[in-house]
């Protein structure tokens, strides 16, 4: 009897224990930790593309942000490069975000490229605007230039961060622009970009939108006789090798936006979210120091490649392109006072 007695109560033991056993599963299934939840959030590769080459500096900004992308999220979220327009020029990258179509998840290009889908994108590129790196990259990180952006959003473009390209300045196979008059008739090559057509068009240039990755060639078969890009760009890419002059005429500020097609934002976890976010911010500071650290260092290294360098007096050509900001303020609406505002308060 006694040892019958035992054997009744290990079966009811035994199925107790069976029972918690399934309880617990059962719950954890409806509430897995976090550890869990990582581990069941699919691997995401994201495929980051610029038009520049792995000399510039976005492109080593980039690789920092991708290399800690990796890091922080233990492999789950991984970026490949693609520099050099491999998945296409910057009109082609903005074109495939906006349509959704898998080619490319972020990519870096100048902000006023996004002006054809939110035409108030171009704030930030109107012609002699800002003074300094300093001024310009405050700008970029205002409220206005958040508020351009916000119509990015419903185009499936996400910002995250602002890269820096600097600068553009005019190179010629024509010879110096010491002046306006010295634009005249110009052949120029710009990205497909308004604002910055506009410019050159004030100035009486006559600019023809290229692909970036085509205009060495373009340049070197004399297809175009003038090109304008911040110095890092023309001396990183070898732009030196065909074109005999630059004019350093910093006519616009070219602020770069680091975008995420919302839809592949969204594969990603609220933890992945905050990681990739705090990559592209710090990836940003890195490619500004670089940026600014090549324009004051690389103009000694275009001379000592043969480009003869001129320095012209700006006022004539800020005043000649001033028609650009009146010609366009329906376009930017109330933005511009905002902007005015700005620029005063920042120079008090």
């Amino acid at each position: 009897m006694r040892k019958k007695m035992i054997s009744v109560a290990l079966i009811a033991v035994m199925s107790l224990s069976l029972f918690a056993c399934g309880s617990n599963k059962e719950s954890s299934k409806e509430n897995p930790s976090a550890s869990e939840a990582s581990v069941d959030m699919p691997e995401v590769t994201l495929k980051l593309g610029f038009s520049t080459n792995e000399e510039d500096p976005r492109a080593i900004a980039a690789k920092a942000f991708a290399d800690e992308v990796s890091e922080k999220t233990g492999g789950k979220v991984t970026v490949e490069l693609y520099p050099s327009g491999q998945l296409g020029g910057d009109a082609d990258l903005i074109n495939s975000i906006s349509l959704d179509s898998g080619t490319v998840d972020i990519i870096i290009t100048d902000a006023s490229n996004f002006a054809t889908y939110e035409p108030k994108m171009g704030i930030s590129a109107l012609p002699f605007q800002f003074n300094d790196f300093d001024e310009a990259w405050a700008f970029m990180d205002s409220e206005i230039e958040a508020e351009a952006e916000s119509g990015l959003i419903e185009q499936n473009m996400r910002v995250l961060a602002h890269y820096c390209n600097g600068f553009r300045c005019v190179t010629s196979s024509k010879g110096a622009v010491e002046t306006p008059e010295d634009m005249k008739g110009l052949l120029i090559r710009t990205p497909e970009n308004p604002v910055i057509m506009a410019t050159m068009s004030a100035l009486g240039a006559n600019p023809q939108p290229l692909s970036f990755s085509e205009l060495y060639q373009a340049l070197q078969q004399g297809t175009y006789d003038a090109q304008e890009n911040p110095i890092p760009v023309i001396y990183n890419n070898n732009l030196f090798e065909v074109q005999k002059y630059l004019s350093v005429t910093n006519h616009i500020y070219s602020g770069m936006c680091f975008t995420i097609a919302e839809s592949s934002w969204k594969k990603l976890s609220t933890a992945e979210q905050e990681i990739v976010q705090a990559a592209a911010t710090a990836s940003a500071e890195k490619d500004r120091e670089l940026n600014k650290q090549q324009t004051e260092e690389l103009v000694s290294k275009l001379e000592e490649n043969g480009m003869q360098i001129n320095n012209p007096d700006l006022t004539p050509f800020a005043e000649t392109t001033a028609s650009v900001l009146t010609d366009n303020a329906d376009t930017y609406g109330d933005l511009l006072d905002k902007l005015a505002q700005w620029k005063t308060e920042y120079e008090k």
